[in-house]
């Protein structure tokens, strides 16, 4: 099986394959996200009321999916930059790059939506605690990294750079993760990772899983356009004259 991914992976370190590859999957990729959210919209329109939060509930459906994706993009980075920096895997940088944008939006709509959420169930915008605070290191990272490639103009120097902070970032994970289990906080503990029975009824837990699985779709659609987006930059970069920047 390893022996099968890795040959995968050699396969498609070639951009020219991986730009096959992607053209090919690009528009089915995209018809999937929109159909899975759409269909996950729709059953999110048929929630009840929750008895104690009210229709203020379905902020769940957007925070929390947008939330495992600010975790899942920033690990997504991570698995890039060790790829690329100790692998030396072609793609690496251009994974890790592409996706960082995108899971900075995520991150942002979590804070965002939790606000909104947060108001009228603990009465206050935001509160200074764990997970709260966790989540907004996160974001900051993000825009550190994303900062990083920006600030410095030797592409090799600037993916090294970027890779470094991209896995010494990482310890945030984790933090973000298990906060509420660390700490007390206001932010209620997870109810639908436990290896037990879900906390949540299926009338709320079933329409969660299916915009989970529209967002993370979506993730990986941006996410590939924006590789498809880079390679090509990378190409003009390379046919430009020396000393003058590429017309993207």
């Amino acid at each position: 099986m390893l022996k099968a991914l890795e040959n995968i992976s050699a396969f498609y370190a070639n951009p020219t394959r991986f730009m096959a590859l992607a053209r090919q999957v690009h528009r089915p990729l995209w018809a999937l996200a929109i159909g899975v959210l759409a269909y996950g919209l729709y059953r999110v329109a048929y929630v009840p009321a929750d008895y104690q939060q009210g229709d203020s509930v379905r902020i769940m459906f957007v925070h929390v999916p947008a939330a495992w994706m600010s975790l899942f993009g920033y690990s997504f980075i991570f698995i890039a930059s060790v790829t690329a920096l100790i692998f030396r895997h072609p793609l690496g940088h251009v994974a890790a790059r592409a996706a960082a944008p995108v899971g900075a939006v995520f991150t942002l709509l979590a804070l965002i939506t939790g606000s909104l959420w947060g108001q009228p169930m603990w009465g206050t915008w935001w509160v200074w605690d764990a997970r709260l605070t966790s989540v907004l290191v996160l974001f900051f990272i993000y825009l550190g990294y994303i900062a990083l490639w920006q600030a410095i103009d030797e592409p090799t120097r600037a993916a090294r750079a970027a890779s470094i902070l991209a896995i010494v970032g990482f310890i945030n994970v984790p933090i973000v993760k298990f906060s509420v289990d660390w700490w007390n906080t206001l932010h209620q503990p997870a109810s639908v990772s436990r290896l037990a029975r879900s906390a949540l009824h299926a009338d709320f837990l079933y329409p969660l899983l299916i915009m989970g699985a529209g967002f993370l779709v979506l993730f990986l659609a941006l996410t590939l356009t924006r590789m498809q987006m880079e390679v090509l930059r990378q190409r003009l970069r390379a046919r430009a004259p020396k000393g003058e920047p590429p017309h993207v």
